[in-house]
């Protein structure tokens, strides 16, 4: 059996991940501020393990398909990072990933950024792999996920052009 231990489909909260962090200074950039980078790597662990949980294989991330940041991170904020999968195709995943802010001094809490991720189930996949679907509950995940299949459809056509593009940028070593 090609899909012997995956359900045919999961609730998106099968799926879902909660990572909180205390922003610190060694995490700052020039403005004072949370850098990009660390933020980027938080939602790629959080989205990945989101993306596992529900392929139950190893996963490479394939795209960061959108990262919106809406309001700045500072230190002794903390910063709120939530996944789960969106939608599915037969060996990649779509990721949603909200980030929350919080000054905790007066409890207030800001959308930060949220961000789309696809992922690829890898590894020994056996014959007929196919992921299981993704069932919206709350009406956050009905939203998020009612235009997977525009996303999807709009990252195939992207795509496409990004690797013509690929094919004109010159491999020739920079320090010559």
């Amino acid at each position: 059996m090609s899909n012997e231990s995956l359900p045919e489909v999961l609730h998106c909260k099968d799926t879902r991940v909660v990572q909180t962090h205390l922003i610190l200074p060694p995490d700052l950039n020039y403005h004072q501020t949370l850098f990009g980078g660390k933020l980027m790597g938080f939602i790629d662990n959080c989205a990945a393990i989101s993306a596992a949980r529900l392929s139950r294989k190893p996963v490479v991330t394939a795209s960061t398909d959108r990262l919106d940041f809406f309001e700045p991170l500072y230190a002794n904020q903390s910063v709120c990072l939530e996944s789960f999968v969106s939608g599915t195709g037969r060996t990649s995943m779509e990721v949603f990933v909200k980030v929350t802010g919080e000054d905790l001094p007066t409890g207030r809490r800001f959308i930060a950024a949220t961000c789309f991720m696809t992922f690829v189930a890898a590894g020994d996949l056996p014959e007929g792999y196919t992921l299981p679907r993704v069932q919206p509950e709350t009406a956050e995940e009905i939203a998020v996920s009612k235009d997977y299949l525009t996303r999807k459809e709009n990252r195939m056509r992207d795509l496409k052009l990004r690797e013509a593009f690929a094919k004109e940028i010159s491999l020739d070593p920079p320090w010559m």
